[in-house]
């Protein structure tokens, strides 16, 4: 658990361990002007988007929106891609320079039962060398009890492990073969808002359902790619189209 602006420390435990916890990423005042422009976004441009870029847990209602993706297409959220403190962040744990991918943003609302699978991102995004980070921050108190985020420690070490279709919108792919020993070595990662913790494209991790009565789980996450990374389009291409099938089985529309 490093605090910035100590990127180099923080670079050795993210190369260690897969993931580095970032303590007051943001101030009081950046994230106040965050969570502004998120509560903008969601009350006036979610309404128009496709339901492939916003997802509930049940459309009827709104409270239980969890998760939007795609969100360049807002003039804030493509300009805050570029924010210096998050690129630099970004570039210092992959060692080169890095671009943003989408902004998205992810909840898990009280009383909704969902988890998060257990999945490496680098399965959806298909890139080599997998130098690629997401960094996730907190916009609520995350802990035990309203789904806080779980690593498996060193597990980017090892490549990607096997995936198979989830039934969990959002999170299409989810490791297969998922035991008591990679549970054994995960790490439960609590954070308080403006926290953040950036973890490699293959750290495996997960996280259980919101089981509290009225904590929200939100967050706010950019990927950041390496200037080294190629796609591989072939798995890229297989990834999509087992995408689709996912949402087809769901009743998800373009």
């Amino acid at each position: 658990m490093m605090q910035r602006p100590d990127w180099n420390t923080a670079k050795q435990a993210f190369d260690r361990d897969g993931f580095v916890i970032v303590r007051e990423f943001l101030d009081a005042d950046e994230l106040a002007t965050l969570r502004h422009e998120l509560d903008r976004y969601i009350r006036e441009v979610v309404p128009g988007l496709p339901e492939t870029s916003a997802f509930y847990q049940d459309r009827s209602r709104p409270e239980t929106l969890k998760q939007m993706q795609h969100m360049g297409v807002d003039p804030f959220f493509r300009d805050y891609a570029r924010h210096n403190k998050w690129t630099s962040l970004a570039a210092a744990l992959v060692g080169e320079t890095a671009t943003c991918e989408q902004p998205e943003w992810f909840n898990k609302p009280p009383g909704v039962a969902h988890s998060t699978p257990p999945h490496q991102d680098n399965y959806y995004f298909c890139l080599k060398p997998a130098n690629v980070v997401t960094i996730w921050l907190a916009l609520d108190a995350v802990g035990d009890e309203n789904g806080c985020l779980r690593y498996v420690r060193g597990s980017h070490l090892a490549g990607l492990r096997p995936h198979a279709r989830s039934s969990v919108l959002g999170f299409s792919q989810a490791i297969s073969d998922y035991d008591a020993n990679d549970e054994g070595r995960e790490v439960a990662i609590h954070l308080q808002p403006g926290d953040a913790v950036a973890h490699h494209g293959e750290t495996i991790h997960r996280a259980e359902a919101n089981r509290s009565a009225n904590q929200q789980r939100r967050a706010f996450a950019m990927v950041f790619r390496g200037a080294s990374c190629q796609r591989d389009e072939e798995a890229f291409a297989r990834y999509q189209g087992a995408l689709r099938r996912q949402h087809e089985s769901l009743g998800v529309g373009g």
